[in-house]
This record gives structure tokens, C-alpha cells and sequence, in this order.
């Protein structure tokens, strides 16, 4: 492991309030297992996105992020990768250009199938990410399961690249409960959400470029955690004129490991 990514995994650790404590608290109440569907509350004019009351206060007990700062005008990027069509390379092309840190949320399936294009992430400085083995419904599954799912894609990746920092999850479908939260952390995880995002995923559906950068733009809002799946044809050849439009406007492209060490340091230093 890079000894930047230590430390940065010492702040995050450190980060979540004395983990262990936590832990002790967290099992002295009963942990609701009920399923929910993540979404979020867009506004107009670049003001923050909000979520529903009770999702933002699992996420802060369970140290998971779906926001940053909403008086920072940074943004963090994040693509999930269930499987490839075709687009990433044009996606990682962009992002070298512009010199643009981004998160890549994998699948068993896209682990085993582009290896080639992993690598490069890596290479490139980007994060990948655990977005669980085949993709099912953390909630509605088994503890076990969900166990297995977690663990078998972090080591096949390290046994496929040689690297071993994965610690955030976006979870699949975007379910998730009070336990699945309690458990990936257990495990390790910070749960990702998302700020913005737009339907983007239907591949028989696209419908150009600008439609893709119009959506993307009218959601645009410090702080945004932005969610975009790069099999999106509409979405890779947008991708430019987006990074350079935001710039414009006074944002910053950050990772997602600034955003913890941001969080962490805003936690001991409110």
C-alpha cells in the first residue's frame, strides 16, 4: 500500500469517533434491518441537495457520505463500473487531460474482465472502489453474504493488481439499512452515496452530449458528490466540457480522500 494511503486510512480510522467505542454503543441497541432506497432532494441554483432526515442521521452515526461541505465549492467524482461498454478509456483519457482525481466503484465481473483498464486507474492516481462481487441488495441478503461479497472483490483485487486500499463502498442499487451500514463499516467501509446524479444508465437511451451536460450541470452544487456510470456514451463525451465549465465557475475536482481527511478535521475542529 502507498504510505499515503496509510495515513490517509490512520485519519479516516481516526476519523470515525474512536471506532471500537462506537461499536460497543452500536450493539447495545437494536439495528434495524428495514430496506431503504437512497435519493436525494435536488435544488435549483446550485444550492445543496438534502436527503430524507433519517438517511443523513444513519449516515453520520455509521460514518457514511453522500455530501461534502455545501460551503465548498469542490466536487468529487465518482463512476460505477458494473460492467464495461466501451466508454472508460475515453472517460480515463478526459480525466488525464484535465489532470481530474475520480472514484471507480467495480463488480466482480468488471474485476475479472478489465484488468487492463483497473490498472490504469490505479496508475493514474484514481480510487477504485467496492461495489460488492455480483451486485445484489446488501440489505435483503444474508450477513454472511453480504460478508462474502465485500471481501471477495477487495482480494481479488489485491491479488489481480498487487493493491490493497479499498475502503469505500458504494452500495449496490443504492439500498442499503441501519445494519448493511453497521456491518460494512465493521468490515471497514465508508458507505458512499451521492448528491447528484441523473438516469444516465440506460445505454439504449442516450441522447447526446449536451443532454448529458445540461443535466449534469443543472445539479451542480458545492459540495457534490456526483455519481455518473461510464456506460454512458452521452456521459464520456461530455465529460470535457463539464470538468472545464465547472472550473469556470469556481470549482475544484477533489478525491474522495480529501473529503475524509476534510470531514475528520472538521469533526475534531468544528
Amino acid at each position: 500500500m502507498r504510505h499515503w494511503a496509510v495515513w490517509v486510512m490512520a485519519v479516516v480510522l481516526l476519523g470515525t469517533g474512536l471506532f471500537f467505542i462506537q461499536h460497543s454503543v452500536t450493539d447495545a441497541k437494536q439495528i434495524s434491518s428495514e430496506v431503504l432506497n437512497w435519493n436525494f432532494k435536488p435544488a435549483k441554483d446550485q444550492q445543496p441537495a438534502d436527503a430524507d432526515p433519517h438517511y443523513k442521521e444513519l449516515l453520520k452515526e455509521y460514518d457514511g457520505v453522500f455530501m461534502g461541505c455545501p460551503q465548498d465549492k469542490s466536487l468529487y467524482l465518482t463512476f460505477d463500473n458494473g460492467y464495461e461498454n466501451g466508454y472508460t478509456k475515453q472517460v480515463l483519457d478526459v480525466l488525464k487531460e484535465k489532470e481530474v482525481p475520480a472514484a471507480f466503484f467495480i463488480t466482480g465481473h468488471y474485476l475479472t474482465t478489465e484488468t487492463d483498464l483497473i490498472n490504469r486507474m490505479i496508475k493514474e492516481g484514481h480510487i477504485v472502489g467496492n461495489h460488492s462481487y455480483h451486485h445484489p441488495s446488501l440489505p435483503e441478503v444474508s450477513e454472511e453474504r453480504v460478508k462474502r461479497e465485500l471481501t471477495k472483490l477487495k482480494e481479488e483485487y489485491k491479488e489481480i493488481t498487487g493493491e490493497e486500499y479499498m475502503p469505500y463502498l458504494r452500495p449496490p442499487q443504492g439500498k442499503f439499512s441501519e445494519e448493511s451500514l453497521s456491518l460494512s463499516r465493521d468490515l471497514g467501509y465508508i458507505n458512499v452515496f451521492w448528491s447528484l446524479a441523473y438516469k444516465d444508465w440506460e445505454t439504449d437511451n442516450q441522447k447526446g452530449a449536451d443532454y448529458a451536460y445540461e443535466q449534469i450541470m443543472n445539479r451542480i452544487h458545492p459540495g457534490s458528490i456526483m455519481l455518473l456510470h461510464s456506460v454512458s456514451k452521452d456521459n464520456a463525451e461530455a465529460l470535457g466540457r463539464v470538468i472545464d465549465e465547472c472550473r469556470k465557475q469556481g470549482y475544484e475536482f477533489k478525491s474522495l480522500d480529501d473529503l475524509m481527511m476534510k470531514k475528520t478535521m472538521r469533526k475534531f475542529h468544528p
